[in-house]
């Protein structure tokens, strides 16, 4: 295991991985021979035991298995070059108990992380804290935290092991509780956060520890709960759950000079990696962020945020083009979009498509290129091309999803929706396609640097108009529901197209919702649940696998019960009781 680079007491190491019965050998680092009880008994030392409960969530966002966990398997993405790469996940091939699936690594990051806030919780009133306000802050970033990542923990895997309390032994029995108990857990957790944490952590007056959760962060999720939880619900009590997000998101959206947020005023600005660090800050779109340093021997592991890596196009070697920061490392690139993510866009009106994806490539190598015979046979090109030249600076290549005619005879590479997709939206062999571009990061230090260094943005204000509206449907207020989509299409509208972007309450359905949380919130780690909470076949609603078939075709596996995942296996065979305890339904 990779020595981690803060100090924490070897205790926490140790009952952190306790939380997990599969997890069986852990290196320990811990040059200062600290424990958890010598150092955990002050407020300066127990701050550890509050940073180290942060730790876990670098495992999941910025990484390439978050994006398999959250993105992947649903209307929005497929493998790069049509592999099975990941593909108990992507394409639901294979998706078992078995060890070695993706999921494994999430169910065990996740019980480490909720063990590790148990732990500060359930010891917190030994620190020594004179200040109850102090206090209360501290411990409303652990209950943050555990109720963040009870969330991700239910709606993975459903009602599992639901603890409270810190594990300092293997466990080898567990009970489930049902969903509503695990939801009652985060809305108190949540709610404790909400009350009493600052709307920003300010060490001087230079000095903001803004990855830090703050009020905004804990009400942002509440929401997020709160609509979650509505879908397990039929009837009076799914409306009171409607409602409650609904007054939450409401009420963020209401607090933003007080929460010192606001919407960033042009979406491509949103994800100029320029100003990426500025939108956990005061003033800033994001709820809540994980930082990441520019240094990356400073980061959790040494690799920062990876996600420029997971949704690259392919373009070393094509004529004009060489590596370069500004275009991107490609060597890990994992999924490309479905042809359905890209009709969801109307580009003629709508800045966000080519604010989140690249279709255009200039020329950057630093020689003109010259087309051969040869060279025009390869890239389908008419003889007419032969002599041509690319010079630096030239448009080298375009990939789009429109249907270009006259493609052949164009002086660079061009390939078309006719070239990536056949026409029932399956994909043609993958190897090329736009490219998603929200998470550039030509910060780093050399195009070949793996390491990023770009914060993540885990919720952000964009989101709590969201919720509003979808909550607003579900509670039979479509205009109000138009009214805030509105807000945001609004800044997404290119100029003199506002009110073409205007939609109104007939717009209104619960696939426009989940199509324009796509146009918004692409690849941001949060599709997967998006489509599992709406598309749940209850009351209605479309199946979970239909909706994924008629969207995304080439994923021809999934089931419905694949709205969970399987608990690992290891973690089943460790248990004493797990015949009474059960396997997810559907898993074996």
């Amino acid at each position: 295991m990779k020595r981690i680079k803060y100090l924490l007491p070897v205790s926490a190491f140790a009952l952190a991985c306790l939380a997990a019965p599969s997890c069986n050998k852990l290196e320990e680092y811990n040059p200062s021979n600290a424990t958890a009880d010598a150092t955990w008994n002050t407020p300066e030392g127990f701050i550890t035991a509050v940073n180290a409960a942060y730790s876990e969530q670098r495992s999941w966002y910025g990484k390439e298995d978050g994006a398999f966990m959250s993105e992947s398997g649903t209307d929005l993405w497929y493998n790069r070059d049509k592999n099975t790469y990941a593909r108990q996940l992507t394409q639901y091939d294979g998706l078992t108990a078995a060890d070695g699936n993706p999921h494994k690594a999430a169910w065990v990051l996740l019980w480490k992380a909720i063990n590790q806030a148990n732990a500060g919780i359930n010891r917190i009133d030994g620190a020594g804290f004179t200040s109850d306000a102090e206090k209360n802050r501290r411990l409303g970033e652990l209950r943050f935290l555990r109720g963040f990542y009870y969330w991700h923990v239910v709606e993975t895997w459903g009602g599992v092991m639901l603890r409270t309390t810190e594990t300092q032994s293997p466990v080898l029995t567990a009970v489930r509780s049902t969903v509503a108990q695990f939801y009652d857990q985060i809305f108190a957790d949540l709610q404790f956060a909400a009350d009493n944490l600052p709307n920003e952590w300010l060490v001087n007056a230079s000095t903001n520890e803004y990855s830090r959760a703050t009020k905004k962060s804990a009400l942002g999720f509440l929401a997020r709960a709160y609509l979650s939880r509505a879908y397990y619900s039929t009837g009076a009590e799914a409306q009171g759950f409607f409602t409650k997000a609904r007054d939450v998101a409401n009420d963020v959206i209401a607090r933003q000079a007080e929460l010192k947020i606001s919407l960033w005023p042009s979406y491509a600005e949103l994800f100029n990696p320029a100003r990426n660090k500025d939108m956990g800050k005061a003033g800033g779109e994001a709820l809540y962020v994980i930082s990441n340093s520019v240094n990356p021997g400073l980061n959790y592991d040494d690799n920062g945020n990876r996600l420029f890596h997971v949704y690259q196009a392919p373009y070393m070697g094509k004529p004009g083009l060489i590596q370069s920061l500004a275009y991107g490392y490609e060597n890990n690139r994992r999924l490309m979009p479905s042809l359905s993510l890209l009709n969801y866009y109307n580009e003629n009106i709508d800045s966000r498509y080519e604010a989140s994806f690249q279709e255009v490539w200039l020329a950057n190598a630093t020689t003109t290129f010259t087309w051969t015979a040869a060279q025009a046979t390869t890239y389908q090109k008419d003889a007419s091309v032969i002599g041509k030249t690319i010079a630096p600076g030239d448009t080298a290549m375009l990939i789009t999803k429109q249907v270009i005619a006259d493609k052949a005879t164009r002086k660079y590479v061009v390939y078309d929706r006719n070239d990536v997709y056949n026409t029932d939206g399956t994909i043609k062999t993958g190897n090329n396609y736009v490219s998603l571009r929200k998470f550039r990061d030509p910060d780093r230090s050399a195009p070949n640097v793996q390491a990023g260094t770009k914060d993540v943005i885990v919720m952000r204000l964009a989101e709590m108009y969201l919720i509003s509206a979808e909550a607003e449907f579900q509670l039979n207020s479509p205009g109000t529901a138009a009214t805030r989509i509105n807000v945001l299409r609004t800044r997404a509208a290119k100029p003199g197209q506002v009110a073409a972007m205007q939609v109104t309450a007939g717009d209104i359905t619960i696939d426009f919702i989940l199509e324009e949380r796509a146009r918004e919130l692409a690849g941001e780690n949060i599709r997967w649940f998006d489509v599992k909470r709406i598309k749940n076949g209850q009351n209605g609603a479309e199946a979970f696998s239909a909706y994924i078939k008629r969207k995304n075709p080439d994923i021809n596996k999934v089931q419905d019960f694949h709205r969970l995942r399987p608990i690992p296996i290891a973690e089943m065979q460790a248990l004493q009781n797990a015949a009474e305890f059960g396997q997810n339904p559907g898993y074996q």
